[in-house]
């Protein structure tokens, strides 16, 4: 007679911990591609992707299998994988590939982990800067740097948008619908700044930004910022202030505190 037993529910510290060695030992691989001749193909989006991009999504999604065969995996190279209602792991091998195939050091391997379509588990790893995220919903969020201390994560106390430390990846991306949101953020930030891809959510979950605002992203592009920015006491969501889930898409604004995220959403809403 079958038994009648499930698998457990898996515990989030554990997913955390396979996670973040999983996305370190992932982001071994593509430093051995880093300043180094690599194949560049151009996909349908335009966007850049090489053979690291995919090494490093496979080499993932094989210990995912292996250590959870039942859970589902969401990845930018490879697509979905396993039952849209169970437990999914979402990559992103190099979120940065434009700043990788150019020799800039600020590219990362991104990890999350969902359940009901919304991350429990985050994972930013820079390789080439030595410096991992981790954050876990109600668990915390932390740094570990090279020589492997942990630092907890906090967000900076900033609450007005004329003081705040402003990031986008480029402002290229934000089509003209979008401009004008990026032009009035852009003259009322007190430090406007541009590049990071997923650095810049980092550095706020760090306390050394104030304020993220992009476009143009995917699920695996954001969701492993969720429980590091959360944790740390900021907040994330997408431009009209929903949470950000499997099924967002497109806009995102990370902020350091709940007044200045109000005050850029506001901003956002008044461009029309």
């Amino acid at each position: 007679m079958p038994s009648l037993q499930t698998t457990p529910a898996p515990d989030l510290a554990d997913i955390a911990d396979f996670a973040a060695r999983a996305a370190c030992d992932a982001g071994k691989i593509a430093l051995g591609w880093f300043r180094h001749p690599v194949s560049i193909d151009i996909k349908s989006d335009l966007s850049p992707v090489t053979e690291a991009d995919r090494a490093v999504e496979a080499d993932l999604r094989a210990r995912i299998a292996a250590s959870w065969p039942d859970h589902a995996i969401l990845g930018e190279e490879y697509g979905a994988r396993g039952a849209a209602d169970a437990p999914t792991w979402v990559i992103d091998p190099i979120d940065g590939t434009r700043s990788f195939i150019t020799g800039w050091p600020v590219w990362g391997v991104l990890l999350a982990f969902t359940e009901a379509h919304r991350p429990q588990v985050g994972v930013i790893h820079m390789p080439v800067l030595g410096e991992t995220w981790t954050g876990i919903r109600g668990g915390g969020s932390w740094m570990t740097g090279r020589d492997g201390d942990r630092q907890p994560c906090r967000t900076s106390t900033c609450r007005e948008l004329a003081r705040a430390r402003f990031y986008t990846t480029s402002p290229d991306y934000f089509d003209a619908g979008e401009q004008p949101a990026y032009r009035a953020l852009d003259a009322a930030a007190g430090v406007p700044r541009f590049g990071g891809d997923c650095y810049g959510y980092a550095l706020l979950a760090s306390g050394h930004v104030d304020l993220v605002v992009e476009t143009r992203l995917q699920p695996y592009d954001f969701l492993a910022l969720v429980p590091v920015i959360e944790e740390a006491g900021g907040v994330i969501t997408d431009w009209q202030g929903r949470p950000l889930t499997l099924d967002s898409g497109e806009q995102v604004v990370a902020a350091a505190t709940p007044e200045l995220h109000a005050e850029a959403l506001a901003l956002i809403a008044a461009q029309g």
